[in-house]
């Protein structure tokens, strides 16, 4: 029998290793750019500069108002709600035909979850948010009277309310010194270095600590509208702003 003999097989060469790529180390007399400052390393804002930044927004807009539309707490209730990851002008689309014939907790449970999906179809996230609103309604109804509470533990006791919705509705319906703290004034609060912060109650803490209590009722609309038009997450309108001077962004155009 003739013996079978096989070729070995060639190895596959080793991909050469890449190269680490080189530092260029500035030459003799060259400028480098600066490196970006950190949040840590930002002058603290002085009272006295706070005081100057609310002062200014008052005289701009003595009178801010919220930009969800209600006829009374409730409906606010409901408003802030739905405008969880949504617009404001999206859930105002929706929930100005809503609130002609449901303005109460006992309508709202009368028109049924059924039936409330048709209204809010449009918002996002609707299914889930009509279920919490029917059964915030019926809790509102049985352990508060009908109407809205006015404590932030039992606010956020309700389906579908956190800490913001709490806040929000303690300020524009019973005039509280609440900060709520949605992605405009986070924004606003780490960028300034007004009050920085990882989370949103940080941020919130350290605005309440730092504004002093005679711009508190108003606080929240205006770094709200400040983030929404004018210090923009993507192009921030710099050279409009009216803080601009007081600013400590390090990348501010202006």
């Amino acid at each position: 029998m003739a013996k079978i003999t096989r070729k070995p097989v060639p190895r596959k060469a080793a991909a050469p290793k890449k190269a680490r790529a080189a530092v260029a180390k500035p030459k003799p007399g060259e400028k480098t750019a600066p490196a970006k400052k950190s949040l840590k390393a930002i002058r603290p804002w002085t009272p006295a500069e706070v005081r100057e930044v609310f002062s200014r927004f008052r005289k701009a807009n003595s009178e801010p108002k919220g930009e969800l539309e209600h006829v009374n707490p409730f409906t606010l209730l409901v408003a802030v709600v739905l405008s969880a990851q949504a617009t404001d002008a999206g859930v105002n689309k929706a929930t100005r035909a809503l609130f002609e014939i449901a303005d109460t907790p006992q309508k709202m449970l009368d028109l049924g979850e059924e039936r409330l999906r048709d209204y809010i179809k449009t918002i996002g996230l609707y299914r889930t948010k009509a279920k919490n609103v029917i059964a915030l309604s019926a809790k509102l109804l049985s352990e508060f009277g009908g109407e809205v509470p006015r404590t932030r533990a039992e606010i956020e006791s309700l389906p579908g309310a956190g800490r913001k919705t709490a806040n929000v509705v303690l300020n524009m319906a019973f005039g509280e010194h609440t900060m709520a703290v949605d992605t405009h004034v986070f924004r606003v609060g780490n960028r300034t270095a007004l009050a920085p912060g990882k989370t949103p109650l940080e941020v919130e803490l350290g605005l309440e600590k730092v504004i002093p209590a005679e711009f508190m009722l108003h606080a929240h609309h205006w770094l709200i509208l400040h983030g929404r038009y004018t210090c923009l997450a993507r192009k921030p309108r710099c050279e409009v702003c009216l803080i601009n001077d007081l600013c400590r962004w390090p990348e501010k155009t202006v």
